[in-house]
């Protein structure tokens, strides 16, 4: 069960998720995500046959504890808004999917099943933030050093993902999905101990917050 709080009334809700779904490659500029798929083929990385891409998990994986356990060393988060879907109505909040980079060459579904999938507790209702959701900023820290940043307005919006993954996976009552996610600053992945991602509502004056340390579960001689 996970238990959340709707913000700004502070409403308790309470979920326990029938389905965990993994939104990718969903930027609005699906031009840009093809050139991106190209990219990924050529560094091993399985692309997906269409775009965007739905990766159901075990609902299981997610959490909203302040330690995740991974086994190895190459494995990173990555900022994402996550979607709640519960009592029939949208709400919006933040994550990470953590992901091992090593088994992604091989299989991008199971790198992701491998990983706890943290988000933060706190919600927005997506009808309290859909008017201005453009203006919003998603950021990301590993290590302490700033990871990502970058308007939400380059991904799709939450309707429009969670339509997509209606469309590919039917009924999404009593779901999280996670929306998709920005580059890389730099470009080169960070294996840190630390993650914080963050979604800024900048009109409100307000931010949601999902961070976590990881644990690596050492090999035995």
């Amino acid at each position: 069960m996970l238990h959340f709080t709707v913000e700004p009334d502070a409403r308790p809700l309470a979920l326990a998720p029938r389905r965990l779904l993994i939104a990718g490659y969903t930027g609005r500029d699906q031009a840009a995500v093809a050139r991106h798929v190209d990219e990924l083929r050529e560094h091993g990385i399985p692309a997906p046959e269409r775009t965007p891409a739905v990766y159901a998990l075990a609902p299981e994986r997610l959490t909203t504890d302040a330690t995740i356990a991974v086994v190895g060393g190459e494995t990173s988060g990555e900022a994402e808004f996550v979607l709640v879907v519960a009592g029939g109505e949208l709400h919006v909040g933040v994550g990470s999917d953590h992901t091992d980079r090593d088994l992604e060459r091989v299989s991008v579904r199971r790198s992701k099943q491998v990983c706890p999938k943290p988000l933060g507790s706190r919600l927005w209702r997506w009808t309290d933030v859909r008017d201005h959701w453009d203006a919003c900023v998603l950021r990301s820290w590993s290590g302490g050093a700033l990871y990502q940043e970058g308007s939400v307005a380059g991904l799709l919006a939450p309707d429009a993902v969670l339509a997509a993954v209606r469309a590919r996976a039917g009924a999404t009552d009593d779901s999280v999905i996670y929306g998709g996610t920005l580059p890389l600053l730099g470009g080169a992945l960070r294996f840190d101990r630390e993650f914080v991602a963050a979604l800024e509502d900048p009109v409100r004056g307000r931010e949601l917050r999902c961070a976590y340390r990881v644990s690596v579960v050492d090999d035995l001689d």
